[in-house]
Order: C-alpha cells, then structure tokens, then sequence
C-alpha cells in the first residue's frame, strides 16, 4: 500500500470516528428531545448533559489532530468507559458503546504505531 492510499484512509477512519462522536455531542448541545430523554433515564439534567457534549468534543478534537491523538485517545478510551459503566448501572444495553469503543481503539492502533509498539510490547 502507498503512502497516499494510507493517507486516505487514516482520514477517513479518522472522519468515521468524528461522525459518531460530533453526533453525539450536538445532540447534547441541541438538547434534542431524545437525548434529553436519554439523560434523565441516567439521572442527569439538561446542564450535566451539555457538560459532556463539551467534554466530548474536547476529547475528539484531540484525537482528531495528530500530535495531541495519543491523548485523545486515551481521554475517549476513558469517556467510553464511563459510558458503559453508565449504562450498566441504569440496565441499559452496553453493546453500542463497546462497539464504539472497540471501533475507535482499532482506529487509534491504526494512527497511531507507537501507541501500538507501546500497548502491544510492553511487558508488564
């Protein structure tokens, strides 16, 4: 594969995640009647959940530019997991977020080497 085919498809696997994250953090700017709706069932009110769209957005624009993606990854890794725990403690179903998880952590693998050289030869 060529530099210019892997290019292409760091952003667009890049893109793909942004979509998912960026859709779910307008819905929480916009204070849709479904994401509203989604908050309280979790217990949250209108405030909280417009503080974790900016959380989020934070998070994607940092694993959005390469020199910070490392970090973002990391803070997205660990907002998912938030997520999921949400989700089990109020008996939601986990599998959306885990394949988002799984999805966005693949991406990052593919991003970024030495995230990859670092997770997969350490020794622990």
């Amino acid at each position: 594969m060529n530099k210019k085919t892997e290019r292409i498809i760091y952003w667009v696997l890049t893109g793909l995640i942004s979509i998912i994250f960026l859709g779910s953090a307008i819905s929480k700017f916009t204070a849709n009647e479904e994401a509203l709706k989604m908050a309280a069932s979790f217990g949250l009110d209108a405030n909280t959940n417009m503080m974790l769209g900016l959380v989020e957005i934070t998070c994607l624009l940092l694993f959005i530019i390469p020199k910070t993606g490392v970090l973002g990854t990391l803070l997205l890794s660990a907002y998912m997991g938030g997520a999921i725990a949400t989700h089990l403690e109020h008996g939601h179903s986990i599998v959306a977020p885990c394949i988002i998880q799984t999805f966005m952590l693949f991406v990052a693998f593919y991003r970024f080497p030495e995230l990859r050289t670092q997770l997969l030869n350490s020794k622990l």
